[in-house]
């Protein structure tokens, strides 16, 4: 940099030179102004400094009169003083120019920076909130006090209300009365800066209907760590719910019919050896009630046992009743089964729930009813009135029943969900000493369309 210094005083002593007959010999120090200025503005303080200093000592030593000596007089000494300082004056200013563009350009690349940074945060933020606008999950934000302050599309789709209806409304709408004890705790903890992982829990549509959601809470929170809000998540887990129900039936209902099975074999083995005496009649009598046993079954269960088993045509409530019986009376249907009643046409649609519910009532009446003894039987009377199918099993001749059951079992529970859920029907028990009465309405239409 002093280097910048040296050529700067050394071009303007020649410049002077060249110029010295055109020039006054009281104007030693007119190039040297410019060699000062150039040396301070691309060296800075310390080469004008000394661009300023080597110029006083040339002109002292080089133009001063007499030439070549280091002689000063009074005048000399005035005029060399005010060179120094008008020389620095020059470099103080030009010091400060250079600092005031360096700040300029670096206010400038900053604000650039700046700016950019401004525009990412901006693309960012419309990103996310495309994101959060998209979303098929409720996706609501409040401030601490438990006012919603934004609601996306799928909250719109899950909850039922729009944002202008909720936006500044208690987030409590949302929450069933016998929940509002949730809202509080959750406030709590997100002052305390915790997020609250996903649990499920319900909540209220805008119609009152319920429905059941996962939930994740999690605090909104300032640059400078104020808490100023929480942003909720919710998804709407019904579906998955009502599979989980569906699969834990189906679970209870296959080691209910396991159960079932060794009971009714047992019972089959029962009345093949009281109706037979020679072994090989027994085991061929055992054999033609388990296959009728089977037939029975797949009415229950189509293609599980036979793949190539279908219900192609509508059956009759009669023909049903009959055909799930013969396994545990075979000869003996006629005698220990009676039907009274209208014979009403099966749609293939009911055949199943249908068989399930009489399946389940016969096979309870061979393990622990009427059939279970030799003199026990069946009277099914049924009636039509007002698209109503009206149905009576009654049970005869059977072990003295003590009173209702003290609890309901699966049998009991799913004959009771296929005729008021499947059917929209009504099912209700009469535990007679005597017998078992069940008492079955159905309407009509459910059965044959």
């Amino acid at each position: 940099a002093y280097g910048i210094a040296i050529i700067a005083v050394a071009i303007a002593t020649l410049i002077r030179l060249a110029s010295d007959t055109y020039l006054p010999g009281g104007l030693p120090f007119i190039t040297y102004f410019g060699a000062v200025a150039a040396a301070t503005l691309l060296g800075g303080f310390g080469p004008g400094t000394a661009a300023a200093v080597l110029s006083a000592l040339v002109a002292w030593f080089v133009f001063f009169p007499p030439p070549l000596q280091f002689v000063l007089t009074g005048s000399q000494v005035l005029a060399l003083s005010f060179f120094i300082l008008f020389s620095m004056l020059l470099v103080a200013i030009i010091t400060a120019l250079n600092h005031a563009i360096d700040r300029s350009l670096a206010l400038e690349e900053s604000l650039d920076i700046e700016i950019e940074r401004c525009r990412r945060a901006e693309r960012d933020s419309r990103r996310l909130a495309a994101i959060v606008e998209s979303s098929d999950d409720a996706i609501i934000a409040k401030d601490l006090d438990g006012i919603i302050t934004s609601w996306n599309k799928g909250a719109e789709r899950l909850y039922g209300y729009t944002a202008e209806e909720v936006v500044g409304q208690p987030v409590t709408i949302l929450i069933p009365a016998d929940r509002r004890d949730e809202e509080p705790t959750i406030l709590e903890r997100l002052r305390r800066g915790e997020r609250i992982d996903h649990y499920e829990t319900v909540r209220q549509r805008k119609d009152g209907t319920l429905v059941d959601i996962s939930l994740t809470v999690s605090p909104i929170i300032e640059a400078d760590g104020t808490i100023i809000g929480a942003s909720k998540i919710a998804r709407e887990i019904s579906e998955r719910k009502r599979a989980a129900e569906q699969k834990d039936i189906l679970i209870r209902e296959m080691s209910h019919r396991v159960k079932n099975a060794f009971a009714v074999m047992g019972g089959v083995v029962a009345m093949s050896a009281r109706a037979v005496a020679i072994p090989e009649a027994m085991a061929r009598d055992i054999q033609d009630r388990l296959a009728a046993l089977t037939r029975a079954h797949d009415l229950t269960h189509p293609g599980i046992i036979d793949s190539q088993t279908t219900t192609a045509e509508p059956t009759s409530f009669h023909g049903l009743v009959r055909a799930i019986f013969a396994p545990f009376l075979e000869s003996e249907v006629a005698e220990r089964l009676t039907i009274e009643g209208p014979d009403i046409p099966i749609a293939e649609k009911s055949v199943t729930g249908l068989a399930l519910l009489i399946h389940e009532l016969a096979t309870n009446a061979v393990k622990c009813g009427c059939l279970s003894s030799t003199r026990g039987s069946v009277h099914l009377e049924l009636s039509v009135n007002d698209g109503q199918l009206a149905a009576r099993w009654v049970e005869a001749g059977g072990p003295v029943i003590n009173g209702a059951p003290q609890h309901q079992g699966f049998g009991s529970m799913l004959a009771r969900r296929i005729v008021t859920g499947q059917f929209g029907g009504q099912l209700m028990y009469d535990w007679k000493p005597e017998g078992l009465v069940v008492s079955l309405s159905i309407p009509v239409e459910r059965l044959a369309n």
